[in-house]
């Protein structure tokens, strides 16, 4: 029995989620970290949204099964990125108006990406829709207000302001309380009144703090001294061991206990640069959201 038999109602008393369906999500996450990976950017970004997700739709007091659903939508949003040009995802200048054109078709690609899968129910909405905003200026539909699900909505104001407090190439990230005052500003219009309001509660009481600038609890992000992008620092990293810049291969070493990474002086080779999944951190969300997604 799979997750989609749970949402139409089918779980009987005391059954509970397979090794095998544990395995299919955790896959589905894995292929979305593999999709963030390629931009060197952006380290962190699916692992912030989905916090910032779960503690939003923790703050509205919705059902525990949908902030489960809506974490996990948090982490695959932006699946759809798989289909765009490394060019553009990992240009250092802002992009032109026809580069934007096609970074705007990743909701759909993620769409069709997700379609065929078992679980596609637990994050289309997310996937498909995070970018529509309320006054119907959004994309890919240009949806209004209620239009747009619950989920879709909370997951677009929180990569909206994820993007606004991270760092690019082009401009450094903002102050929290900038970025919420941005938000504040466009309620109703680019944000939701009602997730809009309660980001912005949350931010003022420091509650964000944990999640900005992270790419896992208590992992700040680390950047390349030589060229600028992410360092991700795994979550079962220890002391000693190499990490590797993703854009000029340069390789450091954790230096401390907390954290700090330290240049060698070498380049990594094929076999150390390859994409290796944070497997703790997949395995981690996986478990947090099967067994209360069961509980339907």
């Amino acid at each position: 029995m799979n997750l989609l038999s749970f949402f139409s109602g089918a779980k009987r008393n005391n059954e509970v989620l397979s090794i095998e369906d544990e395995k299919m999500l955790a896959s589905l996450l894995v292929l979305a970290w593999v999709v963030e990976a390629r931009d060197p950017y952006t380290g962190g970004h699916l692992w912030r949204v989905s916090r910032l997700a779960k503690l939003l739709a923790e703050a509205a007091q919705l059902r525990r099964e949908d902030v489960a659903r809506i974490a996990i939508g948090g982490f695959l949003h932006d699946l759809g990125k798989v289909g765009i040009p490394d060019a553009i995802l990992g240009k250092k200048e802002k992009l032109t108006d026809a580069e934007y054109d096609i970074i705007k078709t990743h909701p759909e690609i993620g769409q069709r990406l997700l379609s065929e899968h078992p679980f596609s129910d637990l994050a289309m909405d997310a996937v498909l829709l995070h970018h529509e905003t309320p006054d119907g200026r959004g994309y890919p539909f240009a949806k209004r207000g209620d239009e747009i699900p619950v989920v879709a909505r909370i997951v677009g104001v929180c990569d909206a302001f994820d993007a606004m407090t991270s760092s690019r190439p082009y401009r450094a990230g903002m102050p929290i309380p900038k970025a919420l005052s941005i938000i504040k500003e466009n309620l109703g219009r680019q944000f939701d009144e009602r997730f809009g309001s309660l980001l912005i509660e949350l931010g003022e009481s420091d509650a964000l703090t944990h999640i900005v600038g992270h790419s896992d609890e208590g992992i700040p992000l680390e950047r390349c001294g030589k060229c600028g992008p992410i360092i991700v620092r795994p979550k079962g990293a220890k002391l000693g061991d190499p990490l590797y810049c993703p854009a000029c291969h340069g390789e450091y070493t954790i230096a401390l206990p907390a954290g700090g990474l330290v240049p060698t002086g070498r380049q990594g080779n094929a076999k150390a640069l390859k994409p290796s999944p944070d497997l703790l951190l997949i395995d981690k969300l996986t478990k947090e959201s099967l067994p209360v997604l069961a509980s339907f």
